[in-house]
């Protein structure tokens, strides 16, 4: 990585000043590295998206100049690799192989104050239509909790848990003094969205690693705002109840069956295979693992419902092997262990049946 020989003391100050003022510096000259830029772009885009058209209208250039670029004729400017990198949320590291201590992780609200759960769940739709844009993807989730997706199989439960997020974790001034009434509480618009969601999660292939205690963070929610008399009646707690033990048996029959599907469709509505995993000693942090074609990505959980990602290698090698090694140490209760699927469901669906005394 050199900045050419503009940079020689025998140049003229004159000369250097003139570079630096056009911003042209020729940055990258190893035309390896140069073509391992184009190949890190190229595996973060969707098959039927053009590189090359992506490439030309960020950098104003022609398709001729963006092919010289990528077969490493035209060194790649400083700017552009800057434009570049910006765009397709590249590490400067990865890109020209440094072996340093830093990731670089993606937080695509972190110019934003996001106060608005129809807008996470319509990211959650393009992050999910985005995978399912790859021929070859697989999602790993390890869960602390049951996964978002889930909870818009019924619509009490979608109701009651846009609800609770709207105004208990993003805290959006729509919901402050509000109690939760199913009659009240037009919840259309958040299933309709989440039933958008858990379109696009059925065809993604994948495995899902569970604990007994998954199931504590929503009857926690439950039991809170059951104690703070923030249900308006018993009667919207006990239809909140029962939607939940609803979904506890529809996931059953989907982690029986091995395949993700909506509840009412028979087999030719049958979805994406799965595999689901019981692991009774380690709770897990709803991180996310997702595979496709030659990319590898890491979802990071933070502050409840949001995510930080990364394609770094180093990291993505790293989280995907701590995966498979909490599976080797894990109970497969899909299409298997009838046993092990039966006790693990009631032991849920007893949990959340409590909540209503």
């Amino acid at each position: 990585m050199v900045l050419n020989d503009y940079t020689s003391p025998h140049n003229s100050v004159k000369k250097v000043a003139g570079l630096r003022k056009s911003r042209k510096f020729i940055f990258m000259t190893d035309a390896h590295l140069q073509k391992d830029l184009f190949q890190h772009i190229r595996n973060t885009l969707p098959p039927h998206v053009s590189m090359v058209n992506e490439i030309a209208d960020l950098l104003h250039i022609s398709y001729d100049s963006v092919y010289r670029r990528i077969r490493g004729e035209k060194p790649v400017t400083l700017d552009e690799l800057k434009l570049l990198c910006e765009h397709f949320h590249l590490s400067l590291d990865q890109v020209l192989q440094l072996h340093t201590d830093k990731i670089l992780f993606t937080d695509t609200e972190a110019n934003g104050n996001n106060q608005d759960f129809l807008h996470y769940l319509q990211g959650l739709i393009r992050q999910l239509q985005y995978f399912n844009s790859f021929k070859h993807r697989r999602l790993f989730y390890l869960s602390k909790d049951i996964p978002v997706f889930y909870f818009f199989y019924f619509h009490e439960l979608a109701a009651f848990k846009s609800f609770f997020w709207s105004k208990s974790i993003l805290n959006d001034p729509a919901f402050d003094g509000k109690n939760f009434s199913l009659s009240d509480f037009d919840a259309s618009a958040y299933f309709a969205a989440g039933q958008t969601v858990l379109k696009e999660y059925n065809q993604i292939p994948g495995a899902e690693l569970w604990n007994y205690e998954s199931i504590n963070s929503t009857i926690s929610q439950i039991e809170y705002y059951r104690d703070a008399g923030i249900f308006e009646s018993k009667d919207d707690l006990d239809k909140v109840v029962d939607s939940c033990d609803a979904m506890l048996q529809h996931i059953q029959k989907q982690v029986e069956k091995g395949c993700k599907f909506l509840p009412g469709i028979g087999e030719a509505g049958y979805g994406a295979p799965i595999q689901f995993y019981i692991n009774e000693i380690i709770l897990g942090n709803n991180s996310i693992m997702v595979e496709t074609d030659d990319t590898k990505m890491a979802f990071i959980n933070h502050i409840v419902l949001k995510y930080i990602s990364t394609t770094d290698k180093k990291f993505t090698e790293k989280a995907f092997a701590n995966f498979q090694n909490l599976v080797s140490r894990s109970v497969l209760i899909s299409e298997t262990g009838e046993k092990e699927r039966n006790r693990f469901f009631k032991t849920l669906r007893e949990k959340i049946q409590a909540c209503r005394k």
